[in-house]
């Protein structure tokens, strides 16, 4: 079967270039019936890509790709529990956890469904116990604080939800009296700001990991372990106890959670078909979540996702949200040469979101050869970065407007969660808010001329700084407010949009193996560390190239100068 970059349909679209080359958005956005084709929604979410460097014809020539890369087949693949993920013999099922209970989702021949809502039972029937006030800490004390050790997969989802709900109205009023806290990295500063103000005897802490071994993740459950221990001070004979009440994992590796002294039906788990940065509908952010703002707010969560999975399954191409979006990606990366994109929530309640985002695309589409093995001619994947919007117009949007081109996707609600209007001002914050997500867009796509900057006055010596070239395409999506629902459509959107590019340039988007090296080198060097403190007099570093041993030289150096 030829690679989709040999295929008729590759080559129309790098002829079709030359046309789209020769137009620009600020003519483009001038055509009515054009803006109007441009735009698709889906249960009150409106995606409007007018903005990007498109006509008509360009989106039948994307449509022509996706047939010839067979598009349809691979989704309804990946939804019938087929080892999409060829290089782990693995399905790729994150749909079904998020599936309503009378849902069938397949897995090597059985329906996992059920099986998912045994795991989402135990977590709604823990998590009112404890923040009932039933299950207590070792001391007879309510658990009022929670921290949630993951990386990667295993913290990004989950922060970016738990940001996205702490001031909606339901999610806040659920959560009162309640903290939830993140400890991902193993710098110990991280342990330090987790920790900061909470008291063992009121903490619940959380283990994420899917095989009980993650590194960073470990060494952090065992220093919060040694924290409860010596915090509660219930002496050696009471640490079973003390961590029966205070430690519960999440995990694949129910033995290796027993072994670390985590009670089995504290353990709840998750499965191998789902991946670590498609996890936050598993256990893996639904405890936490549940844990801090009740599991009916987490339910609309769920059934958010689920609302927009049915809508990749079952909607028409070209009225398929995810599909236009990762179609658009694929023209703007592989075809226009853009490199990177931004996202840009007009919400600060999304602060990490592009965070989550960009571990969701990158791990997954970074990838240089095809799932057959073929070195991909062409760069894949993109340089995903953002920040909310006012904030990001005072940090990188200069060199978006007048630097590199890069494809925007900004981010809106009808809505504010939380409200403000001042007597004698001319809008209410939201308003000025919006106003910026509506004129941004326009100001990438338009630009502004020497002629218009000559116009208005500017001394000749100041209108080359003052052009602004335009013709950089973005598109928006505009939803009514952000609530938990709405944030479980959002996830399923963008994760649907990086499987449709992955599935078009035919790579492997659901495993990472460009993660591993580094984790070797590193245990080369923490053997290495740990014999320079450990031996007699220090033994010295061995075994690295010149530049290696001269930094770990003077990195150890340091600890004998104190």
């Amino acid at each position: 079967m030829a690679a989709i970059w040999e295929t008729p349909q590759w080559a129309a679209l790098k002829e079709h270039v030359a046309a789209i080359d020769a137009t620009h958005l600020r003519d483009l956005m001038e055509d009515g019936d054009r803006c109007g084709a441009l735009a698709a929604s889906f249960d009150g979410i409106t995606l409007d890509y007018s903005r990007q460097r498109v006509t008509a014809e360009t989106m039948d020539l994307l449509f022509a790709l996706a047939d010839a890369a067979g598009l349809k087949g691979k989704l309804a693949s990946m939804a019938a529990g087929e080892h999409i993920n060829v290089t782990e013999d693995r399905a790729v099922m994150h749909m079904a956890l998020r599936a309503p209970a009378d849902a069938t989702f397949t897995v090597d021949g059985a329906n996992v469904v059920p099986d998912v809502h045994a795991v989402l039972g135990r977590i709604s029937d823990f998590s009112a116990r404890l923040r009932s006030g039933e299950w207590k800490g070792y001391s007879g004390k309510a658990l009022t604080d929670v921290v949630s050790i993951g990386i990667g997969g295993s913290y990004l989802g989950p922060e970016f939800v738990f940001e996205a709900l702490r001031k909606d109205p339901t999610a806040a009023a659920a959560a009162e009296g309640r903290r939830l806290r993140f400890l991902a990295n193993v710098d110990p500063t991280d342990v330090a700001r987790a920790l900061e103000g909470f008291d063992p005897e009121t903490t619940l802490v959380v283990v994420i990991s899917k095989t009980f071994t993650t590194a960073e993740t470990m060494l952090n459950a065992r220093t919060l372990r040694d924290w409860l221990l010596k915090g509660i001070g219930a002496g050696d004979g009471a640490a079973d106890d003390v961590i029966g009440r205070h430690m519960i994992a999440v995990s694949a590796n129910v033995p290796g959670a027993t072994a670390f002294g985590i009670a089995e039906e504290n353990v709840f788990g998750f499965w191998d078909w789902v991946g670590g940065r498609y996890s936050v509908c598993s256990a893996v952010g639904v405890c936490p979540l549940a844990l801090q703002y009740g599991f009916d707010v987490v339910a609309e969560f769920l059934a958010g996702a689920a609302s927009v999975d049915q809508h990749l399954l079952t909607a028409p191409l070209r009225e398929n949200l995810p599909v236009l979006m990762g179609l658009l990606g694929v023209w703007n990366s592989s075809f226009l040469g853009y490199g990177s994109r931004a996202l840009l929530p007009y919400a600060q309640a999304l602060l990490r979101f592009p965070a989550h985002i960009q571990q969701v695309d990158m791990e997954s589409n970074g990838k240089r050869v095809t799932v057959d093995g073929r070195v991909v001619p062409f760069d894949t994947g993109e340089v995903n970065f953002g920040e909310p919007g006012t904030n990001g117009q005072h940090s990188f949007y200069q060199l978006i407007h007048q630097g590199r081109v890069v494809p925007c996707d900004f981010l809106g609600f009808c809505e504010s969660q939380t409200p403000i209007a001042l007597e004698g001002e001319a809008v209410s914050n939201h308003d000025e808010l919006m106003s910026n997500f509506f004129a941004q867009p326009d100001a990438l796509a338009r630009g502004k001329s020497e002629a218009d900057v000559a116009a208005e006055g500017t001394p000749p010596a100041l209108v080359p700084h003052k052009v602004f070239p335009g013709n950089r395409p973005s598109s928006s999506l505009l939803l009514g407010r952000l609530d938990a629902r709405t944030t479980g459509q959002l996830l399923a959107l963008y994760e649907h949009r990086t499987a449709v590019q992955g599935f078009v340039w035919n790579v492997a988007s659901f495993d990472q193996w460009g993660v591993e090296l580094g984790k070797v080198l590193a245990k080369q060097v923490r053997t290495a560390l740990s014999a320079a403190r450990g031996g007699a007099g220090g033994a010295g570093v061995d075994g690295f190239n010149p530049s290696t041993t001269a930094l770990m030289s003077a990195y150890l150096a340091h600890a004998g100068k104190k």
